[in-house]
């Protein structure tokens, strides 16, 4: 089944991509989970330092 997740789509160098999946693959990881455990350390670390991101219902903000 496929996932009804929003996709992303990144334009990267072909040797930052080896490097990529070489570390996501020492990590047990695929290298679409390595991107996003990334982010999310991103995303918690902006947070940290700016306070939380929130967005309202009627917020109209990157759907």
């Amino acid at each position: 089944m496929p996932s009804q997740l929003p996709q992303f789509t990144i334009r990267i160098s072909p040797e930052l991509l080896k490097k990529l999946r070489y570390i996501a693959e020492y990590n047990a990881r695929s290298a679409n989970r390595e991107v996003e455990m990334l982010i999310r350390q991103h995303v918690q670390s902006f947070e940290d330092k700016h306070g939380e991101i929130t967005f309202s219902e009627q917020s109209n903000h990157l759907k």
